[in-house]
């Protein structure tokens, strides 16, 4: 029996790969699979896939630069 990845698995799955291979940043890869930053960073502590602190310092400079 073959196996078939669902829509939101296979966008999750494409999301991950991005941001891994650091072509998509934290909130871009959450918004491509369609959830939350907070949901993305669990499943990529799931997946052991660690999130350093100099990503996320970067990240919320980004975050920041919207309020402005």
């Amino acid at each position: 029996m073959e196996s078939r990845l669902s829509p939101r698995d296979a966008a999750l799955h494409l999301a991950i790969g991005l941001f891994v291979t650091e072509e998509a940043r934290l909130g871009q890869a959450a918004e491509i699979a369609g959830i939350t930053q907070a949901s993305f960073l669990k499943e990529l502590g799931r997946r052991r896939i660690h999130y350093s602190t100099q990503e996320l310092a970067e990240d919320l400079k980004v975050v920041e630069s919207f309020g402005r």
